[in-house]
């Protein structure tokens, strides 16, 4: 067997023995193939959920409903409050953590429901009862670990498991399963929550959220493929493309149209990030003490 198939028998392994699973699904490539494995190794006893909230774009949430669809495996929306939330508005730098508590905590409550939906069928071995409760999975992978993530601390508190991390699968080994899986998501950028583009300490409100869907939404139609609309101090827009696309935008007639409307989005200043898109580039903006107590968190739980 290759390292790939290795890794992608674990994985199964790993679910099977979960007996039960509701995963996390944003849609995303990391979820999608945790829901792609969780159906193959449990078919009904899988469940995929869903958050639904002002910062998930419209256009994510309809293809969430269709690649569960494609996938085959049950699916539920779930609607998220994390926008009532004081802590999360605020945005000092712990926003996914009460945006994963919040989505966790959902979760936890709809298990009742879904316990009942969801069929509970042991295998010749198993010792379970048939009261076996549903297992909350996220998508973490590896690479994940590195980062500042202060939802996996979430995690933690609500036991979620990550199977894509217990079976040893790096992003690049993620994105390779999905090809050969051939999940139409295999080569999708990442695509973070809208209120991720929010620099710490601006305010997370409906209104800017929407405004930088609509913003993103407009770079789309333009043919840009990775690239991130984040949201400054001061209604400051700055946009990231790939390196390769900077003159694109940086033609007189695109960056017209381009200031233009996103003037109209409500944007005060436009500007372009001659850097190039990077992922995570607003985590340098966060406290150098706050990334690394979050570190030790992650790394605690790791151990």
């Amino acid at each position: 067997m290759t390292d790939l198939e290795n890794k992608r028998e674990r994985l199964l392994e790993v679910l099977r023995g979960l007996k039960r699973v509701a995963v996390a699904f944003s849609g995303g490539i990391d979820s999608t193939v945790v829901a792609q494995a969780a159906f193959l190794a449990l078919g009904d006893a899988a469940v995929a959920v869903t958050a639904d909230s002002p910062s998930v774009p419209r256009a994510e949430l309809a293809e969430a409903k269709e690649l569960a669809a494609r996938i085959g495996i049950r699916h539920r929306t779930v609607t998220t409050t994390e926008f009532a939330n004081p802590d999360y508005v605020k945005n000092d730098g712990t926003r996914c953590y009460h945006c994963k508590d919040e989505l966790y905590s959902q979760i936890e409550e709809l298990l009742p429901i879904l316990e009942c939906d969801v069929p509970f069928t042991p295998d010749a071995s198993s010792t379970v009862r048939r009261g076996q409760a549903l297992v909350i999975c996220s998508g973490a992978n590896l690479d994940d670990r590195g980062d500042y993530r202060p939802g996996l601390v979430a995690a933690s508190e609500h036991r979620v498991r990550h199977p894509l991390q217990e079976a040893g699968f790096t992003k690049a080994d993620v994105r390779a399963l999905a090809q050969v899986w051939n999940l139409p998501t295999w080569d999708k950028p990442a695509s973070p929550c809208l209120s991720s583009r929010l620099a710490p300490g601006v305010t997370v409100t409906t209104e800017r959220t929407a405004r930088i869907e609509a913003a993103e939404a407009y770079l789309k139609k333009l043919g840009h493929r990775e690239f991130r609309v984040r949201l400054h101090e001061g209604e400051l827009a700055r946009i990231e493309v790939g390196p390769e696309s900077l003159a694109n935008l940086a033609d007189p007639h695109t960056r017209a149209d381009l200031v233009r409307y996103l003037k109209t989005l409500g944007f005060r200043y436009v500007t372009l990030d001659l850097e190039g898109f990077r992922s995570g580039s607003l985590n340098e903006l966060i406290p150098l003490e706050m990334r690394v107590r979050n570190q030790e968190l992650i790394e605690g739980e790791a151990r």
